[in-house]
């Protein structure tokens, strides 16, 4: 599961990391230490001629087959273990493939029953940050749709959409959730984002846990539960177990 994660570099510095050019016309999302499904989100997409573009995408993948969009908000996450099988996502598998980028993503570890407990009288679980060691971003494998609602017959109007591709956990996150975010190395790259490329098997191998060394983690603030919160202060260590706006 990944459902909230930080995008806070600007366009420029994403669009040099991965070597992709930034769209004229595409939206300057700005910082955002607290980004939601639903949201929009940049992802690196490589064209037909082999070169590489920042566009935004809808976060929660609308298949192109959809008669609404709201399918979308139940599609922010797709299990590598059936992306070739599944009719949602084995289309858009083998010919729309991107990376999304991170600056980290939170992920909430189960509370003990002696612990802080919520409003509802339940264990408080504690959201932790999780980024990697050396600082850089995290390129994590995603797939796209383009989606035309059915309502708007005979409009130009697309809606571009994507889902954040999971896999089981590492030894870093198993503690915390026992699945995690693909997160690809610069090697592959290329075989992922190259459309031309549609050999399921060899793509499905790429799908594996990083390695327990990448990742670093720590606890956040509460304040993280609450969407409308995206403050860069989001991200800095607390005590576990620290006061903050109680989930319920």
């Amino acid at each position: 599961m990944c459902g909230r994660f930080v995008s806070s570099s600007n366009p420029d510095k994403i669009a040099e990391y991965f070597g992709a050019a930034f769209e004229d016309g595409t939206a300057d999302l700005g910082a955002n230490y607290n980004v939601a499904p639903t949201q929009d989100i940049y992802a690196v997409v490589t064209d037909a001629a082999g070169n590489r573009h920042v566009q935004t995408f809808h976060w929660g993948l609308i298949p192109s087959w959809a008669k609404e969009r709201k399918i979308g908000a139940k599609m922010i996450n797709a299990r590598s273990e059936t992306l070739a099988e599944k009719p949602a996502y084995k289309g858009v598998f083998k010919k729309h493939r991107c990376l999304i980028p991170m600056d980290g993503f939170y992920e909430w570890q189960a509370g003990s029953p002696d612990g802080p407990l919520t409003k509802a009288g339940k264990p408080r679980k504690q959201p932790m940050f999780i980024s990697r060691i050396d600082g850089e971003p995290l390129a994590v494998a995603g797939l796209w749709s383009a989606w035309r609602d059915p309502a708007d017959a005979g409009k130009d109007l697309w809606q571009h959409s994507a889902t954040v591709v999971t896999t089981s956990a590492n030894e870093t996150m198993e503690p915390i959730h026992d699945r995690m975010p693909v997160i690809l190395p610069e090697s592959v790259w290329d075989q992922w984002l190259d459309p031309a490329n549609q050999d399921i098997e060899s793509l499905s191998t790429l799908l594996v846990p990083a390695a327990s060394d990448l990742l670093t983690l720590h606890p956040v603030s509460m304040d993280v539960n609450k969407v409308a919160n995206s403050a860069a202060s989001l991200v800095e260590p607390v005590e576990p177990g620290a006061s903050g706006e109680l989930d319920t």
